[in-house]
């Protein structure tokens, strides 16, 4: 089965479709106009990140937050109006969707394998900090741990989690410090944009991804040669 997953990088794989690159650079409040009045998503905004890297630590204590660098503040969440051009936008997980969250090597070779199945993949984001978020069905989070049981992966140590309600993620053109830009690896579509797909169609193979790429890492050099 090692075999269905190939060796693939972020950048031998477009990150749109040909012809859907914008020309011209999307501003922070463009894109959450487009975002709230397309597809009909909540969102919030969040000031620049500036520095280095994004903070590893957020204002609300989530541990596991996936937009620790320009989470918005107090009595600005799912606020669209005013951002700021510059400024980040933020998905509010739980409502139309949820994130399953994976390191960006083992995420692509799940994509990979899920396509060539002809599995429906939803809308997907490219994180600079080298992580694939998969937009899945809202409460997700809340069912994560008797999935993974009903799959045999329940006692597997994997690098695998998921946004659901009370968390954020970054959306594009959201740019986390000298990192770099959150991009779309899949847009959202009329046909996924309201309905992602249930977790249950892409678990298992994120699973298995997330495991093999934590064999391989916990492998010493002379075998993973």
């Amino acid at each position: 089965m090692d075999n269905l997953f190939g060796e693939l990088r972020l950048g031998h794989l477009r990150l749109a479709p040909l012809g859907a690159r914008r020309r011209t650079k999307v501003t922070a409040s463009q894109a959450a106009a487009e975002y709230t009045g397309r597809w009909g998503w909540a969102v919030a905004t969040g000031d620049p990140v500036t520095g280095a890297t994004a903070p590893t630590r957020c204002p609300c204590g989530s541990p596991r937050c996936a937009a620790p660098g320009p989470h918005p503040g107090p009595g600005r969440g799912g606020r669209a109006r005013g951002a700021r051009a510059e400024g980040s936008v933020l998905f509010p997980t739980g409502r139309a969707f949820d994130v399953l969250d994976v390191p960006e090597q083992a995420g692509l070779q799940a994509l990979v394998r899920l396509e060539r199945m002809g599995t429906q993949v939803g809308p997907v984001l490219a994180v600079p900090t080298g992580r694939l978020q998969f937009l899945v069905a809202a409460d997700t989070a809340r069912r994560l741990p008797d999935l993974l049981y009903r799959m045999g992966w329940d006692d597997a140590a994997l690098d695998l989690v998921c946004h659901g309600e009370g968390g954020y993620v970054a959306a594009p053109p959201t740019v986390l410090g000298s990192l770099g830009p959150v991009r779309w690896l899949r847009r959202p579509t009329r046909d996924n944009a309201g309905c992602p797909p249930e977790a249950r169609l892409l678990l298992g193979t994120l699973a298995y991804a997330c495991h093999r790429s934590r064999e391989r890492t916990a492998e010493p050099a002379w075998m993973a040669s």
